[in-house]
């Protein structure tokens, strides 16, 4: 599936003044060590390994038309998770590609800065409603 649309950190950011919603898909504790403002931290991945609730908690936090931009460290989850909501069913997904870090060669050396290099507007911890442990939650009480 490569026909997720593929967006810059500041398209990301201007698009949140459009109804966006930014879903940062890095672990817990990625998220809480800070993220663009305003988003909601639902991991791909877990400790342990891929989140077996990221659609699940997907689908009970939002419609399937819902306009979602996927961010994470790199740009790697955030393709990963994007593809995995557009075959659930969602249709507004795009991928901010170079995520908190910026994306970077296989040597390290930035090839496109992310969000924290541009110094877009950040929060850092858990945020009421907007955490992992909120949403998984929200989850586990739509699937009763």
């Amino acid at each position: 599936m490569s026909d997720i649309e593929r967006i810059s950190s500041a398209d990301a950011s201007a698009r949140l003044s459009d109804g966006w919603t930014y879903v940062d898909v890095r672990t817990v504790e990625e998220f809480e060590a800070g993220h663009p403002a305003g988003s909601q931290n639902v991991p791909w991945q877990l400790r342990n390994g891929n989140n077996p609730d990221f659609i699940r908690a997907m689908k009970a936090a939002f419609a399937d038309d819902a306009k979602i931009i996927l961010g994470c460290k790199g740009g790697v989850r955030s393709l990963k998770a994007a593809q995995a909501l557009v075959a659930a069913g969602f249709t507004n997904v795009v991928d901010q590609r170079a995520g908190w870090d910026g994306a970077r060669s296989p040597f390290g050396q930035v090839l496109e800065k992310g969000w924290l290099q541009l110094a877009l507007p950040r929060e850092d911890g858990a945020p009421a409603g907007r955490s992992w442990i909120d949403l998984r939650s929200k989850a586990a009480q739509a699937a009763e």
